[in-house]
């Protein structure tokens, strides 16, 4: 917690120069006297210059009207002085010099005179050891665990929250109960997983979910993340793993969550040049808490990860992560409660039909459908609607996908119909091909990198791909290419990405799936990766250059062969392809039911042919 202005020491040290100010202000000002001999002072006081003669100890103070002139010695008694000053002709008593003999009674002005400065430099050595010694407790407080402590008597998110992960949840909830009821599972000697490890890939809500067992639990949750157990200075990371687990085990029972383990728990021995680093001292010190001689602590840990392959074997025996929770991309039913929950306290429209936009957002993950309802909401503000309608929800999609649209940006007419034509061969293509998904949308309204795009939308959620589904993804993926030399008679950079897409696809037919009649069942190419790194940087050949001829011959026979498959299509629906392609020109944006009523139309007669060129050679 943050301290108050009123609680530093920089403001006591300020109180103090203030009161010694003060102080200094009601001391008497005196003016220093001057030292002379007993001729001049004797001279000044016969001239009368002093009216006062003050004996103090061996010395004469000379004043005039109280203030100190001048000073001389002067051993001798009160008796001697007087016979002294009358031997020298200096008038004494009324009318002349008045003599006063001074006790020696204490000085607190001079006292406090020399004390002050005493005071002041005592007072900054304190602050100076104080500040010193907060520096100490902060080097101190450095090694001790950042973990943020949820009490659980107020939770913020529970299950209820949490959609389309039903078998995660289910696996959770026993933790949950074990937490609450104990004896049950004990009973029948059961133990419960010491560590749960969640798996999936970016945004799939494992943090929500540990978040919710938080919630549905009611005890003690720690939350930390990988990173935050790494510095700068060695042992930091153990102090800071030892330091949690204490915390934890003066709480039990309770939850540890360390989001993203990666961070600290990969492969040990991958350090730059093989040695010991920070980073395994910290896993080395994770490890020896959740299993080592002291293992009868009701502590439970979840970690979250999205890679578990890099991972240290240690850390995923049963002992320590015994149980792996997978959450993967929400299938359909997942979709549709996920929207369910996101869409809860705002307004929707009645033709806002969440099972449709369910089933055209395939591969979506939970944050992906979050962000989607919140975009369509940000339309309908900017639309200056009350409620989100369909549109805006379908409108989201295409702005999740692709990106906001780019209606601002100058497109020449030449480049406008190289696009139309480019975005309709994919369409028509997929139309004519058994094993290709459904056309939902074509556009030619830039969207973030793109000029135009074609949305398809699967029929279903798929876990496994065919040879013919994949040779049939191969046409339409090219047939933008092939429109655009069938009507134009020369290529345009516009295919660019869709041949990455096609040589990536026919290389993983060859050597992933197995899908190559002349190789036969087998994978070619090893991927190594340094785990110290955490991604793959090169693949290891395991095959002769001969065999890399082929797996060249092969792709290219595949590329080759599903580019004149799309040639031969669109030349034999030409006019199809014109009909489509001008009215999205018109358009911009074709839906699939404006696109379906096209096909369905009667082509042009041949006279109609004559009479209306068809664009291009």
């Amino acid at each position: 917690m943050k301290s108050k202005w009123w609680q530093g020491g920089l403001f006591y040290l300020l109180v103090l120069i203030a009161v010694l100010a003060l102080a200094f202000s009601f001391l008497p000002t005196t003016q220093k006297p001057k030292d002379v001999d007993f001729y001049t002072f004797v001279e000044e006081a016969k001239s009368g210059q002093i009216d006062t003669i003050q004996q103090e100890g061996s010395t004469l103070i000379g004043l005039k009207e109280g203030q100190k002139k001048l000073k001389v010695a002067f051993v001798g008694s009160s008796k001697e002085l007087m016979d002294t000053l009358k031997e020298e002709g200096v008038p004494l008593g009324e009318g002349g010099v008045k003599l006063s003999v001074k006790s020696g009674g204490f000085d607190w002005g001079g006292l406090l005179a020399s004390f002050i400065p005493l005071l002041l430099f005592g007072a900054l050595l304190f602050f100076l050891f104080r500040s010193a010694r907060g520096a100490n407790a902060q080097a101190f407080n450095f090694a001790r665990s950042r973990a943020r402590l949820a009490s659980g008597n107020k939770p913020s998110v529970t299950f209820a929250d949490v959609a389309g992960v039903d078998e995660a949840k289910a696996e959770l909830q026993e933790v949950v109960e074990f937490l609450k009821a104990p004896q049950r599972f004990l009973a029948l000697g059961a133990r419960i997983p010491r560590g749960i490890l969640l798996v999936g890939p970016p945004g799939c809500g494992k943090t929500l979910i540990a978040k919710a067992v938080a919630g549905e639990a009611g005890v003690p949750f720690f939350s930390i993340s990988g990173s935050e157990f790494v510095e700068m200075f060695v042992g930091v990371g153990a102090s800071r793993v030892r330091d949690l687990f204490d915390q934890a085990k003066r709480n039990a029972p309770c939850i540890v969550f360390i989001d993203e383990i990666d961070a600290v728990g990969r492969h040990r021995g991958a350090g730059l040049g093989g040695g010991h680093d920070e980073r395994e001292q910290t896993l080395n010190q994770i490890l020896v808490e959740m299993d080592g001689f002291d293992s009868s602590t009701n502590v439970i840990v979840l970690a979250a990860t999205n890679r578990p392959d890099i991972l240290d074997p240690a850390l995923l025996r049963p002992g320590r992560f015994d149980r792996h929770v997978v959450i993967d991309q929400p299938d359909l039913n997942g979709r549709r409660a996920i929207l369910r929950v996101h869409a809860k306290g705002k307004p929707l429209a009645k033709d806002a039909d969440l099972d449709i936009i369910a089933k055209q957002t395939p591969g979506f993950s939970g944050a992906d459908l979050a962000n989607l309802i919140n975009e369509a909401a940000i339309l309908a503000a900017r639309r200056d609607l009350k409620e989100i309608g369909l549109k805006e929800l379908e409108d989201a999609i295409d702005r999740v996908i692709a990106g906001p649209e780019k209606k601002g940006r100058i497109i020449s007419p030449k480049e406008r119909e190289i696009i139309a034509y480019h975005e309709t061969g994919h369409a028509l293509a997929a139309k004519m091909l058994p094993n290709a998904d459904p056309v939902h949308k074509i556009s030619i309204v830039a969207r973030g990198m793109m000029g135009g795009w074609t949305r398809f939308l699967p029929t279903e959620d798929r876990h496994l791909w065919t040879y013919s589904q994949f040779k049939d993804r191969l046409v339409v993926t090219l047939a933008g290419r092939a429109a655009e030399e069938i009507v134009f008679g020369e290529l345009s950079t516009g295919a660019q990405n869709d041949l990455e897409q096609a040589t990536s696809l026919a290389r993983k037919m060859v050597t992933e799936y197995g899908m190559s009649p002349k190789l036969g069942p087998r994978t070619f190419g090893k991927r190594e990766e340094l785990v110290f790194l955490g991604r793959e940087i090169h693949e290891q050949r395991n095959y002769s250059e001969k065999v890399a001829e082929l797996i060249d011959e092969e792709v290219h026979s595949l590329i080759t062969e599903a580019y004149e498959t799309a040639k031969k299509i669109l030349a034999g629906n030409r006019d199809r392809l014109r009909l489509v392609a001008e009215q999205l020109l018109a358009k911009e944006t074709l839906e699939e039911t404006e696109f379906e009523a096209l096909l369905g139309k009667p082509l042009p007669s041949e006279r109609e042919k004559e009479t209306v060129p068809a664009p291009g050679p």
